[in-house]
């Protein structure tokens, strides 16, 4: 994958160095910042880390001018995936629906970027990294999971019941969690949808702008302290203006 050599450069992780750098923003984050956990967390070294890191690419995110990660995204082929044994969203949905539909996926997860970069222009070079790959790798649906911090579903009905409402994927991709939670919990009477969308995450929203859609239900995971949605998109029903969103992170900054 070539670079994009500006205030950022977008790249893979090719060593151990750069991995556990992922590794360790992804800490600061998820578990420092977010309240995570897990079986393989490294709390001594300050690693996030689980068994499906070894199969997956690495895309890293630094800034140009210090070189130090400053967002992540770890990327998951279906041929990874056999080898991983299974999809990491597969715990969390029924992925049936993608795996049967025989094209060419890519799951997209661990995305995150350091406090002081959010809201800027970062989160779209790591959309041009990834727009680069899929065009590499011939990529026909990205999916993945998509967190909201915490696990009150009542603090977050807003945004799920719009979610629900206006971007429920279309029935042939439409995933179902496996620990089901309905979205649906407001009537649209009331829900300031405008407010909603403010407290989406930056990542859901990136899907939506993309013509990103979600599966069926939520999932409250409570060791990563996360409520989670899964964020299902169709390369092929992009717009021409939705592909030129992640290939032109400047016009976006």
């Amino acid at each position: 994958m070539a670079e994009t050599q500006t205030e950022f450069t977008v790249s893979l992780a090719t060593t151990d160095a750069d991995l556990r750098a992922a590794q360790a923003l992804r800490y600061e984050v998820f578990v420092s910042e977010m309240g995570a956990d897990g079986a393989l967390v490294d709390h001594r070294e300050g690693l996030e880390k689980d068994t499906f890191d070894a199969f997956c690419d690495h895309m890293i995110i630094r800034e140009t001018a210090t070189d130090r990660v400053v967002g992540v995204y770890r990327l998951m082929r279906a041929d990874q995936a056999v080898n991983a044994g299974g999809f990491y969203s597969e715990a969390e949905y029924d992925l049936s629906p993608l795996t049967r539909s025989g094209r060419r996926l890519l799951e997209l997860g661990r995305s995150c970027l350091h406090p002081e970069f959010r809201g800027g222009k970062a989160l779209f070079y790591l959309w041009v990294g990834l727009n680069a790959y899929v065009s590499e790798h011939d990529i026909e649906i990205l999916f993945g999971t998509a967190s909201f911090a915490g696990t009150d579903l009542n603090a977050l009905s807003g945004p799920l019941s719009v979610l629900n409402r206006d971007y429920l994927a279309p029935p042939p991709l439409r995933c179902k969690s496996r620990s089901y939670q309905p979205m649906d919990l407001l009537e649209a009477s009331a829900v300031d949808r405008k407010r909603a969308m403010v407290e989406c995450p930056a990542l859901i929203k990136a899907y939506l702008r993309l013509g990103g859609t979600v599966g069926d239900g939520a999932f409250v995971d409570h060791g990563f302290n996360t409520t989670d949605v899964l964020m299902i998109l169709d390369t092929a029903r992009m717009t021409e203006r939705q592909k030129r969103f992640y290939s032109t992170p400047t016009a976006r900054a």
